[in-house]
């Protein structure tokens, strides 16, 4: 599945975990994508949408 969502482009980000001790080591965050059908003006399509633009509304989910 894409780690991108088709809607705001929010991806994989890289950070560091911290040890108790001040060690860094690489790590990524990834976006929780889920891959529903949304109504469009063209109908219904496939899309790859973050749960934050579920959430705030930016796309409708096809009945």
């Amino acid at each position: 599945m894409a780690k991108r969502c088709d809607v705001c482009g929010k991806g994989k980000m890289t950070g560091h975990n911290v040890s108790h001790a001040i060690n860094r080591t690489k790590r990524v965050f990834k976006p929780n994508i889920q891959r529903i059908t949304v109504q469009t003006d063209d109908g219904k399509e496939k899309m790859n949408v973050c749960t934050r633009c579920l959430r705030s509304g930016k796309v409708t989910k096809a009945i």
